[in-house]
């Protein structure tokens, strides 16, 4: 695994909150190429929680093909892969956009390495292993200075009769407010922020605690049952059980759906 640490991307840079969006108001697009398949669901999975559109490729004339098509707003290269390398890859995308950036993921270290991607028209350079907060914050950054706008964005987080104010840190059922823990309003954030998707087990430990925790997942089904108490006692559930998947948050209306 070429992971160091958390998924908590932004957990201590207040501009991690920012939404980038493309001129259109449409998510940005990012193109992920990396022939570790683990490695390249991790960080697609990571970026798609920015909610960014991200595509992926393992290899480079896939990734040259999909950016022809996607156009994407930001590339995250590995810097060896199985047909042509990074360096030729990035050729390639310039040739076609020049201002694209280009973020270079390798397990090359030595200054010599760095400095023959930067050369190559790199704008930034993470070596393996690496944090996917890293990684993500270093992604932010190169599409703010390449002209990607922000957008104003609500703190309010709505799922039915549940509401979220992210700045505040209030939660609400129905009008009437839910006392939460840290770990409890992280997890909530996170079904809010994914409603009437199924979440595993694992994909929650990664989000809401982090790569290092090194504990069991039944400190999910725990948190899960703690916010069930608070959320769903003496109303329509929301938060529900797909056996062998997962859990998925939803409007109670949709209960029976």
């Amino acid at each position: 695994m070429t992971i160091a640490t958390g998924l908590r991307s932004g957990a201590n840079d207040p501009s991690a909150t920012e939404d980038l969006r493309r001129p259109d108001g449409s998510p940005v697009r990012v193109l992920v190429v990396d022939d570790e398949p683990t490695l390249s669901e991790l960080l697609s999975m990571a970026l798609r929680y920015e909610g960014w559109d991200v595509r992926s490729a393992p290899d480079g004339l896939t990734a040259v093909r999909v950016a022809r098509a996607e156009q994407p707003d930001a590339v995250v290269l590995d810097w060896m892969l199985p047909d042509i390398d990074g360096l030729e890859v990035l050729r390639r995308l310039r040739a076609e956009a020049p201002r694209l950036p280009v973020l270079f993921l390798t397990a090359k270290d030595a200054v010599e390495d760095r400095v023959a991607g930067l050369t190559a028209g790199g704008d930034d350079y993470v070596t393996k292993p690496f944090s996917i907060e890293e990684v993500v914050a270093r992604l932010r950054g190169l599409m703010r200075r390449s002209g990607v706008s922000v957008a104003a964005e609500s703190p309010l987080l709505v799922v039915g009769d549940l509401t979220m104010d992210e700045d505040s840190r209030e939660v609400r059922r129905g009008g009437d407010s839910v006392a939460l823990t840290a770990t409890e309003f992280e997890l909530l954030r996170y079904l809010m922020r994914n409603p009437r998707r199924v979440l595993s087990k694992a994909q929650i430990l990664d989000r809401v605690w982090n790569y290092d925790f090194g504990g069991q997942a039944n400190v999910v089904e725990l948190y899960i049952s703690y916010l069930r108490k608070k959320i769903d006692a003496g109303r329509e559930p929301m938060i529900h059980t797909v056996r062998g998947a997962g859990y998925v948050l939803k409007p109670a209306v949709d209960a029976g759906a």
